[in-house]
């Protein structure tokens, strides 16, 4: 990172920290895609297996990142106003906290998956392959927390690339072991959807591999020689990380555990509709990757500005991200609307699951617009450690409105399960609206009391 002068300079260092973060979630979400896809390809419980396994744990593992990205703004910060010598002990403990959860998370796994997928109304073939995708999952998890604060020192640097690269070389490596995991191949056994669970672990182990040895022997990275040392355990750190960590966790975890219910409550219908349910939403996880590339560089860049004390240029970074943003979505929702039959080709060759998750991704349209300006926005919200309005905003705008408007839409209308994505829907886009006022309040303010400050001195 550093100071830019002119609009035209911003947009080029914006560019150039956006598009390996979004290559590295595009990439990051197609391993997640390829789950879907090929144990869809394995057989539509195989596919309602893993999307139910997945609905219980993707909210839990983002609300824990959100909690862990937090060092990102703290780092971009510390760097934009020369104390680069704080960077090592955030990452350290960053680190013990990293594993800390994760242990946490296990243990606490062991005694409450079995019971709430009992509590479900599932096939029993559906259940025991969501439960096994889950066990295979979680031998993962530490690694994947770890690898989570090593991307963040390296993006908080401005080394995208550096994410980018790892992920590009861990791609190939999930779809194979998927391929022969799931599929049974070259004397593997033959696991369905569990082998997903077990491939995405393996594959994680590979990436925090990769990402200790550049953090080792890499320039710029081994100048802040991570890991040389390793300093007792500092609650004071931790609280740090923790009081900007937990509501972007919660924040996180609102959003995605409102689309993991609505999957759950839609156990209520058969597996055809759920495997749809799941396609759709897959793919539409997939575009959400743009306007979340577009926030993680956002909190670098407004954080880095914000850190060094120039409001002005983080006012413009902002702007400059939301427009990409709205640009992307249109563009995106233009996509789905004239090849929609093809996406949902990509999923099923079961012609039920492919009509129905045809008709789901109309409404994937609707997403894109009102994530283009929320998800930025939240971004830059972190960029100036202001998260706890966010945090409240995420749980209102789903939880208050959108999953109760959509469950009230589904059993009183003729949407039926249809009705779940229109409530939310409405849910996403006061959401945004709320954010975006909250982000020109944050501005006015810290903008004001910079003058009130330098009138002063």
């Amino acid at each position: 990172m550093r100071q830019t002068l002119s609009i035209k300079e911003k947009g080029q260092q914006f560019l150039s920290i956006l598009w390996p973060i979004l290559i590295t979630q595009i990439l990051l979400s197609a391993m997640v895609m390829a789950d879907t896809i090929m144990s869809g390809n394995a057989g539509a419980k195989d596919l309602a297996g893993v999307a139910i396994g997945a609905s219980l744990w993707v909210p839990i593992s983002t609300g824990i990142t959100g909690i862990l990205i937090a060092i990102t703004p703290i780092i971009a910060q510390s760097v934009g106003a020369g104390r680069k010598e704080g960077v090592p002990l955030a990452v350290t403990q960053g680190t013990y906290l990293a594993v800390a959860i994760s242990l946490l998370v296990i243990l606490c796994g062991s005694f409450v998956l079995q019971p709430i997928l009992n509590a479900m109304n599932l096939e029993p073939a559906v259940r025991d392959i969501a439960r096994r995708y889950l066990i295979g999952l979680s031998f993962g998890i530490t690694p994947m927390f770890i690898y989570t604060i090593l991307r963040c020192f390296f993006d908080a640097l401005g080394q995208t690339r550096v994410s980018m690269f790892i992920t590009i070389l861990s791609l190939p490596i999930n779809i194979t072991l998927n391929y022969l995991l799931i599929f049974g191949k070259l004397g593997f056994p033959r696991l369905g959807g569990v082998g997903a669970g077990y491939a995405t672990a393996i594959t994680y182990w590979c990436i925090l591999l990769i990402a200790f040895n550049v953090v080792r022997r890499v320039e710029p990275f081994a100048n802040y020689n991570i890991f040389k040392k390793f300093p007792a355990l500092s609650l004071t750190a931790w609280q740090e990380q923790l009081r900007l960590g937990i509501p972007i966790g919660f924040s996180i975890f609102f959003e995605t555990s409102v689309f993991s219910g609505v999957t759950l409550l839609m156990s209520q219908y058969d597996t055809i509709t759920i495997a749809a349910h799941q396609a759709a939403l897959n793919f539409s996880s997939f575009l959400y990757m743009m306007p979340l590339s577009i926030a993680m560089a956002l909190t670098i860049t407004v954080g880095f500005e914000v850190g060094a004390g120039r409001y002005t240029d983080a006012k413009q970074y902002s702007l400059l991200g939301l427009g990409i943003a709205v640009g992307m979505a249109v563009c995106c929702g233009i996509g789905l609307l004239l090849f929609g039959e093809q996406i949902a080709g990509i999923y099923t060759k079961d012609e039920a699951v492919f009509q129905l998750a045809r008709q789901f991704l109309v409404y994937a349209i609707f997403f894109q617009l009102s994530d283009a300006i929320a998800t930025p926005v939240q971004g830059i919200l972190r960029g100036y450690k202001d998260v706890n309005v966010a945090f409240i905003v995420a749980f209102a705008s789903y939880w208050v409105i959108g999953l109760p408007l959509g469950h009230l839409l589904s059993l009183y209308t003729t949407l039926g399960p249809f009705g779940y994505w229109v409530g939310l829907i409405v849910g996403l886009a006061i959401g945004a609206t709320s954010l975006l006022y909250r982000m020109v309040q944050t501005q006015q303010t810290t903008t004001t009391g910079a003058v009130l400050h330098r009138g002063k001195s």
